[in-house]
């Protein structure tokens, strides 16, 4: 196959361009019906949007205007099995020039042509049009791209399906190898200069048969210079920030492309067509259909905790149709299939499959109301030393650890809550109450003034130094709640003597032991809070106590 005999456009609609469209095809074929011939080569598939009408060239037939070796515009009419047949030579629009028919208007009423119009001798290379009238096509006429001066044989157009984009092939001044890729922009009624549109996309060989995308974001085109399986392969690539601005070519692989030379590449619907000589000396055109890709859906299902407090909710992800692998975004930052170990709330998910498809569901996770008197675990609320300001650094954000309390009391409107403040060991018990009552208050505070909780609600208490904490410790490692496997763990109350033994050895572990112990906890008072009969809140509780 000649590649300077096979000269590519095509204008078809489409509504979206994504490699999701080729997830899966079927096995190439020979386009059947009567234009593929033994003795001649096809090449250039251009298609009516119907579908009803085929148009391509024709090498080395003996019934072309200028003979064997001259290339004409020939159609054909789709039959009802999609074989193509009665072919016949297109009145009007061959000479002895080589003739291309290379695309055709959105509505069918202008043909674009390789401009071989102009006479034979200073024949400048270009592009034109013809319009339809009742007996046939117009006289072609010239599209007139601004400083595009094609001396080298070879040269190829696309023309977009808005008609505001006209991508080509040509040897350039400043091509990278032999034929590349330029762009021409419509501006107001002219077209701009051509420009290159980058080494990405453009290499040392030959880039031709460009075609691009209606949504104008993924360019197709044949090259010999990023390697393949053949002489040209069929490559496609995602247009960036601008037209000069490409992926890395990408190949369709080795069910579309041969060992040798395939080019031209369109598509339609669900179908594809370009020109391939696999089979012999000569090119034909082949096609493809397009398989719909099973749309993606997903549902969620929820087991919700078992007790309060427990958290071991989980939920499991339902999948149906799409194409894997599929990648998971759950709203907790988790990108498992599936969650296990949840608190109480909402949780969002996102999945996209292999070509693209997104889908999302939601699902909520409940839990049994509180018993009262309960001790409840808490976020961490942590403290400086000898203050009551809430922690928030790099390791901890007690603001936002107390959101949970927040969201708690939102969740049962009837609960009562208290919450009480410890301090370290260090310093005197005397002054420790105090700090811890006034660390208790800046909880409270933040509640009720900052996220609007009825003040009746909470009550904060100072307990000093006088309740440790207990932890659990296994491998060096200390842990805040007791760990499901208990084996090799040893249970830890933070006293000021077991803390003491580290303050000459290990001053970090020293001082972070302290810090657990600087801490708030919560109780459940009760479960029958009624603003009508509620006692007033002490307004004290909004006081900081002075200290020292």
């Amino acid at each position: 196959m000649k590649k300077g005999i096979l000269l590519s456009a095509f204008v078809l609609g489409f509504g979206f361009c994504s490699l999701a469209q080729f997830w899966d095809y079927s096995n190439p074929e020979r386009l059947k019906g009567t234009v593929n011939q033994e003795i001649s080569e096809e090449g250039i598939p251009v298609l009516s949007r119907d579908l009803s009408t085929l148009y391509f060239v024709r090498t080395f037939e003996p019934a072309n205007t200028g003979g064997e070796f001259d290339q004409d515009i020939w159609k054909s009419v789709r039959q009802e099995d999609g074989s193509y047949t009665n072919t016949k030579r297109v009145d009007g629009l061959n000479n002895k020039m080589h003739n291309a028919a290379i695309g055709m208007s959105t509505d069918g009423n202008r043909l674009f042509l390789l401009n071989s119009y102009l006479g034979k001798k200073d024949q400048k290379k270009g592009i034109s049009f013809a319009k339809k009238k009742a007996s046939g096509w117009s006289n072609p006429e010239s599209i007139v791209i601004s400083d595009l001066d094609i001396d080298g044989e070879f040269y190829q157009f696309h023309v977009s399906e808005k008609e505001d984009v006209i991508v080509m092939s040509f040897v350039g001044s400043n091509s990278l190898g032999q034929e590349d890729l330029y762009v021409s922009l419509k501006e107001g009624d002219s077209w701009s200069k051509p420009i290159h549109m980058g080494s990405t996309i453009n290499s040392t060989g030959f880039e031709i048969s460009p075609f691009l995308c209606p949504t104008q974001d993924t360019l197709f085109f044949s090259s010999n210079g990023f390697g393949g399986e053949g002489d040209a392969d069929i490559f496609y690539s995602v247009k960036g920030n601008g037209w000069t601005e490409w992926s890395k070519p990408v190949n369709l692989g080795n069910r579309i492309n041969s060992p040798k030379f395939d080019a031209h590449f369109v598509y339609h619907g669900k179908n594809a067509f370009w020109a391939s000589n696999r089979d012999g000396e000569k090119s034909d055109i082949y096609m493809i259909e397009i398989y719909t890709p099973p749309l993606l859906s997903v549902s969620c299902e929820a087991t919700n905790i078992s007790e309060f407090a427990a958290g071991d909710g989980a939920i499991n992800a339902i999948m149906e149709g799409g194409v894997e692998p599929f990648t998971f975004t759950w709203s907790n930052g988790l990108s498992t299939e599936d969650l296990s170990r949840l608190e109480y709330g909402e949780y969002s998910l996102t999945v996209v499959d292999a070509i693209g498809q997104t889908a999302m569901t939601s699902c909520s996770i409940t839990e049994p109301a509180p018993p009262e008197n309960k001790e409840i675990r808490l976020p961490e609320v942590r403290y400086p030393v000898n203050q009551w300001q809430l922690l928030s650094d790099e390791s901890i954000n007690s603001p936002d650890s107390l959101l949970y309390v927040y969201e708690l009391m939102l969740e049962f409107p009837g609960l009562v809550l208290e919450l009480s403040s410890h301090t370290d060991s260090r310093g005197s018990s005397k002054m420790n109450g105090k700090l811890s009552e006034n660390r208790a208050r800046a909880c409270y505070k933040y509640l009720v003034e900052e996220k609007g909780i009825d003040p009746r609600r909470i009550v904060p208490i100072g307990k000093g130094e006088n309740s440790p904490k207990t932890v659990w410790k296994k491998d060096d490692e200390y842990m805040t709640s007791e760990p499901v496997d208990l084996d090799g763990v040893e249970k830890i109350v933070l006293t000021e003597r077991y803390i003491n033994q580290f303050k000459q050895t290990n001053m970090e572990l020293f001082e972070m032991l302290h810090q657990l112990n600087r801490r708030t906890e919560g109780r459940i008072l009760s479960l029958d809070f009624d603003s009508e009969k509620a006692s007033a809140a002490d307004p004290k509780f909004l006081e900081y106590i002075k200290y020292p």
